[in-house]
Parts: C-alpha cells; structure tokens; sequence
C-alpha cells in the first residue's frame, strides 16, 4: 500500500448525493463480510462429502476465518486511519475477493482451510475500514445516526442472511457457490470505491512509524486466547496445552497495555477509552456476538439435524431473524436522536434475551411457526435495537483520526465475544448429548436437549447486557472538549457530553 497518494483532509464530509453512494458501497462490503462469518455453516456437511474432509477439518473451515478475522481486526482498523481508509478499504477487498475465489476452487481440506483464513485477513482489514469510512463522510448528528444505522443492521443482519443464502446456494447450486458468490460482488464493490471514495488518513506515512510490536503483541495474544477456547471442543480445558496458550495470551495481551502505554505512536491510544461508553459498548458487542452467533449455529444444526429440513428450507426458516433486524434498525434510527443510545440498547436486551428464553423450550417434536419463528422474530428485533444503538455510542464524539480504531474495536469485541462464547456454549451442549445419548435417550431428543442447553446459556450471557447497558453514559447534552494528552498520532481534544454520567 502506498502511503504518498495524494489525500483528502482528514474528516472531511461528502456531499450528500455522493455521501448516499459512499453508504451503499460501505454498507455492502460490511454484509459480505459479515455474511461469511455464517454463510458455509449449512454448507458445510456438503464441504465434508466432496473434499473427504475430517471432522477437525471441517472445524477449522469456521474457525480458520474467525482466527484470522479476531486476531487482526485492530490491526486494519488503525491501518485505514493511518494509511489512507479509501487504499485500505480496496486492499481488504481485493484480498477477500481473491480468497473467496480460491477457496471456491480448493481441492483439498488444507487448501480450503488457507482460503479461509486469507478471507479472514481480508475482512479483518475490510471491515474496519467500511465504518470509518462512514464517520468520516457525515457529519455528526441527524445523517451520521442514519448511516450508522443503516451500517448497524447490515452488520447485525448479514450473519443471519448468511445462513438464508447458504441454504439457497447449496442446495440450487453447489457448496463452492457460497464462496463463489463473493467474487462478482467484490469486483463490482472494486470498481464502484475506485469512483465513489475519497482517500482521507491520520498522521503516519511511513510503514516503520507503525507500532509493530503493540501489532504482534495483541494479534498473537487475541488469537492464542481464541484458540486455546475453541480448541476445548475436542481437549480439556484443564490439558497443559489449553492452559498454556490461555496464560501465554493473556501475558501478551498485558504486554500489549504496556506497550500502548510507552509508544510514541501506539496502534491503540490508550485515551480512545476516556470517550465515555466506548469500553461499556464494546462489552456489550462481545455480549451480543457470543448470544447471536450461538443461536445461529445451534438453530442450524436443530432444523437440519432434529426437524429434517433440507439446507434451502433451514436457510429460509431462518429469513425472519435479517428482516426482523432490519424493521428494528430503521425505528432505532428515528427514535435515538430524542432518547439516546442508553434506554434502547436496555430496551433491546429485555427483547433479545425474552425471545431467546422462548427459544430454550424447543423439543424434537417441536412446531417451526409455534417455537421457531416466534422467538427468533423476537430475539432479532432486540438484537436489531441494540446493534444500532450500541455503534452510536461506541463511536460519538470519537475525532476523526480514530475512526479506523473505534471501528476495529467495536468488531474485535462482537467477534471476540461470537468466537469464545460459540466455543464454550458448544463444548457444553455437545457434553450434554452425549451424556443423554449414554443413558439410552433417542439421539432426536439428545440432540436437542443439547441445543436447548446452548440456547439457555446463550440467552443468559445476553442478558448481561443489561448491567453493562446501565453503565452507558446518559443522553448527551452540550459537548466540551476534555483535554487528553496529545501524542503524534493521538492529538484531537477528547468531545465528552457535559455532565454525562456512567
């Protein structure tokens, strides 16, 4: 990436017909992205049948990208500020673009495995990268809060239309099509930002400027601690191995604060987190990402493997999650402006975590529009609700050069939360099944007995967003700028509602 281009100020705002095309392209590449997240999971007994794959090989078609994406997400999210979000943004594109390609051709377990992960690498610089994007082309207030909102639901919506997707894919066409259908959208998404965006970045021009060793200390630390976690699928969690990696983690990660601390030019300001509610927000996104990811892999697996659904009609039953997400998202942008992001994201939580208690009471014989569909509609709209609310207050107030970096924070929360949570709750409803199957339970209902487990844990970790929603700062009142130590890559006043309270 070549850091000399000619660029635009810093936090300038485009004009309004060509602000709308920046959302359409920030907004589409976000949903792709977050669309792969799910998209292989029903496509992923037909993966196994044509490469012969293993059933750790097939574990690691998920989680090769979850590793990649995690572990790297904070990295790309201060690469757009300081390298330009517009060359960035093209560089994560054409890198996931190229993946998805090679994956659709793989011919092998292991081939398809480094495609995923290099789809990962490629979101992890994407994705960042659409949001700041965003922040930087509206101006705060009334059209800001509409484009969050409309990049808010495309993020939360995205896992849920993935399974649609991979359902239709998979079953119309063949499993390569769910990596396939990638390439076209993210040429086309190539052409459309070479035309549409306007370069604009933070202070760094020169690669060696970046903070590396802060770089190396949290990807290496972030994906030691995923893996270690979602390894406990097939080891103890007490195995030396898994204790290792998870204290080896978690040194990094504390080397990884102290390096913040001392750098001249730090890869994550340690001031982004006097802005009040970053921290809670993205507690909360951990949250969300650990209770929604949880109900989209075990839901998949109950209507496939207990109610017989084919992956099309698995794919379709799930269609009321991404709309309800949507009808959600489009009230919370109209209602923020007068309350604020707290009371909706509280108001989220008590709906989320109602529909995904309705949902622990599926059983084999259970009806789709009587246990299925009710819940998952409600769950949604709670996620829907909190999602934009939630993005509204990570990132208010946060100066312009730090886009990039609340961006990558708020979706290395929301993945971190989606990989470690979706790891422990499986372990557990897994244990569950086989501890039923062991005492001569008919696999249909040890399957899901196992299923409603997960469901229960899920929906319980949700509903620690509630405490964490309560600690977001009130409605904000007039800004006044709070003075934070300025370094050369952290140098804008801190913008803090006056009198805002925790």
């Amino acid at each position: 990436m070549d850091a000399h281009s000619e660029t635009a100020p810093t936090g300038a705002v485009a004009a309004p017909r060509a602000s709308w095309a920046i959302l359409a392209v920030c907004c589409l590449a976000q949903f792709m992205v977050v669309l792969d997240i799910s998209i292989v999971n029903i496509a992923l007994p037909s993966m196994q049948d044509d490469l012969g794959m293993s059933a750790g090989g097939l574990q690691w078609v998920v989680n090769a990208y979850t590793l990649a994406f995690a572990g790297l997400l904070l990295f790309g999210g201060r690469a757009a500020d300081l390298f330009g979000r517009r060359r960035v943004f093209i560089f994560g594109l054409a890198v996931f673009t190229l993946a998805s390609l090679g994956g659709g051709f793989a011919q092998s377990e292991v081939q398809l495995i480094i495609a995923r992960a290099a789809q990962g690498l490629g979101g992890a610089v994407l994705a960042p990268a659409t949001l700041s994007l965003l922040m930087t082309s509206f101006a705060e207030g009334r059209e800001r809060t509409r484009a969050l909102g409309a990049w808010g639901a495309t993020a939360a919506s995205g896992g849920a239309f993935g399974t649609v997707l991979g359902g239709v894919l998979t079953d119309v066409a063949d499993w390569r099509w769910v990596l396939f259908v990638n390439v076209p959208i993210g040429v086309v998404l190539i052409g459309a930002a070479r035309v549409v965006l306007v370069e604009s970045r933070g202070q760094i021009s020169r690669l060696r400027d970046l903070d590396m060793p802060g770089t190396v200390a949290v990807t290496g630390g972030l994906v030691l601690v995923v893996y270690a976690i979602v390894r406990t699928e097939s080891t103890s969690w007490t195995s030396p191995l898994t204790l290792g990696m998870l204290v080896g983690g978690l040194v990094l990660l504390g080397g990884f604060v102290a390096i913040e601390a001392t750098s001249a030019n730090p890869l994550v300001p340690l001031g982004i987190f006097r802005f009040p509610g970053i921290a809670v927000a993205n507690m909360i996104a951990a949250v969300l990402g650990a209770g929604m990811f949880a109900v989209l892999f075990f839901l998949t697996l109950y209507l496939q493997r207990v109610q017989g659904f084919s992956p099309l009609r698995a794919g379709i039953a799930m269609l009321p999650m991404p709309v309800s997400i949507i009808v959600a998202s489009q009230v919370v942008t109209r209602l923020i402006g007068r309350t604020g992001p707290r009371p909706l994201v509280v108001t989220g939580v008590v709906i989320g975590a109602a529909g995904q208690f309705w949902m622990t009471g599926i059983s084999a014989d259970s009806s789709y529009w009587v246990d299925v569909f009710g819940p998952i509609a409600l769950m949604a709209l709670g996620i829907g609700t909190v999602m934009v609310a939630m993005v509204t207050a990570a990132t208010s107030g946060v100066p312009m050069h730090m886009a990039g970096l609340a961006s990558g924070l708020i979706n290395t929360g929301r993945q971190i939360g989606a990989a470690v949570g979706l790891a422990v709750v499986t372990t557990l409803a897994e244990d569950r099944t086989k501890s039923r199957v062991s005492q001569g339970v008919a696999l249909p209902d040890a399957l899901t007995s196992g299923y409603s487990l997960g469901l229960l844990i899920a929906a319980c970790v949700f509903v620690v967003g509630l405490p964490l929603a309560l600690l977001l700062p009130r409605r904000r009142g007039p800004v006044v700028p709070v003075p934070v130590p300025a370094g050369p890559s952290d140098g804008e006043p801190l913008v803090v509602a006056e009198g805002a309270q925790a």
